[in-house]
């Protein structure tokens, strides 16, 4: 049992000196890897807390030029972001500028197009207007007659009819019969009005002064045309017996 006790008190007491042994050790060993970390032109520290803080301020100084680094790259990018963002917002506005300018265009050109259609439409229509308004010309061959003395007389109607003078076929035919027996250039140099030095002429046998005086607008001057000298006969004839056709003897 003694020698129990004193194997129990003496691992003890070596124990504590191992202790202090280790924690000396451990002091020296730190201190030897700081004094290690300075560089070699850096003074001899003396002091444990000077050579500390010493430590600490060259610790620091890395960390200041890392953040300056890092802020001017910062700096640029932004820098750089702006500048992107500047050209596509002025892209961005030129498309926007263009595509008015196409769409104004496009408008522009819709309503020429739309003002041309109407002006179309209504000449169209102001054309079909006229032509409805415009009665319907027709155009009818000339009408000839002939050189007879039939074709005398219907010529010489169609003229009295478009002037009002009335006569009738038969009341041209027979008075002219009476008159001249059809002849276009029979003179009368016989009667007073021969004598008198106006002959009746013609185939109604019209004296010069009658036919000046009734002479139809339109046909001949001449006395002997058979046609100027029928119309002009009874014209007279209606001014002074209402018709040819009342006249049955010399007039």
């Amino acid at each position: 049992m003694p020698k129990n006790i004193l194997s129990r008190g003496h691992s003890r007491t070596l124990t504590k000196q191992h202790k202090i042994a280790i924690a000396g050790v451990a002091t020296l060993g730190a201190a030897a890897v700081a004094l290690s970390a300075v560089p070699s032109s850096a003074k001899t520290i003396t002091a444990g807390a000077p050579a500390a803080a010493a430590q600490v301020q060259y610790a620091a100084q890395p960390v200041k030029d890392v953040k300056g680094t890092l802020t001017d790259q910062l700096a640029t990018q932004t820098v750089k972001l702006d500048a992107f963002a500047a050209k596509k917002a002025a892209a961005d506005a030129l498309a926007k500028k263009q595509a008015a300018a196409k769409q104004a265009e496009a408008k522009q050109k819709a309503a020429a197009a739309a003002a041309a259609k109407a002006a179309q439409e209504r000449a169209a229509k102001e054309a079909a207007s006229r032509s409805a308004q415009r009665p319907e010309v027709q155009l009818v061959a000339a009408k000839t007659y002939s050189n007879n003395l039939d074709g005398w007389i219907r010529q010489a109607l169609d003229i009295m009819k478009s002037k009002g003078i009335p006569g009738s076929y038969n009341g041209l035919h027979k008075n002219i019969m009476r008159e001249s027996s059809g002849n276009p250039m029979a003179i009368n140099d016989w009667d007073v009005n021969a004598i008198n030095g106006i002959p009746s002429k013609g185939l109604l046998q019209v004296i010069p002064p009658t036919f000046n005086a009734y002479h139809v607008a339109g046909t001949s001057w001449d006395i002997y045309n058979p046609v100027a000298n029928i119309t002009a006969a009874a014209n007279y004839a209606a001014d002074k017996y209402g018709s040819i056709d009342n006249v049955n003897s010399a007039y």
